[in-house]
């Protein structure tokens, strides 16, 4: 262990007050503080939000801002990523992004243009790695709201499995298997709630294929009966104890509208639904 030399030593950090804040904040975005600073900036927006009446109105009053031409909208919020859903014209929307920036640039915030867009709910759009997108049911005439993995959170997790398996073969199989699953589980595990079984079923066609590639390279001596008899019972990747996950075990469970069970900042007492 190399002790530390005077040269290499930190230097003492001044306190918070004497150094400059804008620094200061542009180093904890993406750290554990980030989500509440973002929290704590954009409570101004769920405030307007509640002022405009558009967090608790009643199915009345919706309906009759709808009689009179009016948008309805609902936002939807997670740390500094939020969707606003609006019941009017696209004239409609853009008015309430202008609305929006007003909002947010009183606590010196903006909107990014480059992730901000406008569109219809059948064309779809991509929110928390979500692919969000309103079409015909299957062997119905019905229209649903269905939510996917996005393609971007497939090709994440896909160059996640094709780093571990294409690094050198000296590693046991043991340990690829354990680094697997655990990207495996995470991954399934927070996409459940959605339409994601054809998805799951593909992750892991495409896994198992870069375990066989990857078994293949590392005994290249080894006949295919061979793999097979010692690592592939079952047909699934196995080394002692451990057995190459499957997401397609994950239970789907589609999320259930619980609106009037969640309670909320506003709501009138203790225990009360917002």
């Amino acid at each position: 262990m190399t002790p530390l030399t005077p040269s290499a030593r930190k230097t003492f950090q001044p306190p918070v007050a004497q150094r400059h804040l804008k620094t200061e904040v542009a180093h904890c975005v993406g750290g554990v503080i980030s989500p509440l600073l973002s929290n704590v900036a954009l409570s101004v927006l769920d405030e307007h939000i509640v002022e405009h009446g558009q967090a608790k109105a009643q199915p009345w009053v919706r309906e009759r801002r709808r009689r009179h031409g009016l948008p309805n909208y609902r936002i939807v919020r997670y740390a500094d990523d939020f969707v606003v859903l609006v019941a009017g014209t696209r004239q409609h929307t853009e008015a309430l992004r202008e609305q929006v920036a007003a909002v947010l640039a009183t606590v010196g915030l903006r909107l990014s243009q480059e992730k901000t867009t406008i569109c219809h709910i059948d064309e779809g759009f991509v929110f928390l790695g979500w692919r969000i997108q309103r079409h015909q049911q299957r062997g119905s005439t019905r229209r649903y709201v269905y939510t996917y993995p996005s393609r971007k959170a497939l090709a994440a997790v896909k160059a996640k499995v094709r780093a571990i398996t294409g690094q050198t073969t000296n590693q046991p199989l043991q340990v690829v298997l354990h680094r697997l699953n655990w990207v495996l589980r995470g991954w399934a595990t927070y996409f459940r709630h959605g339409a994601s079984a054809k998805t799951f079923a593909y992750l892991d066609a495409f896994t198992w294929r870069r375990v066989i590639r990857w078994l293949c390279c590392k005994h290249q001596h080894t006949g295919w009966r061979s793999i097979c008899r010692r690592w592939l019972p079952g047909w699934r990747p196995t080394e002692g104890s451990i057995t190459l996950f499957d997401p397609g075990t994950i239970a789907i469970r589609r999320y259930r509208y619980r609106g009037a069970a969640i309670p909320t900042p506003w709501a009138e007492g203790p225990g009360s639904a917002g």
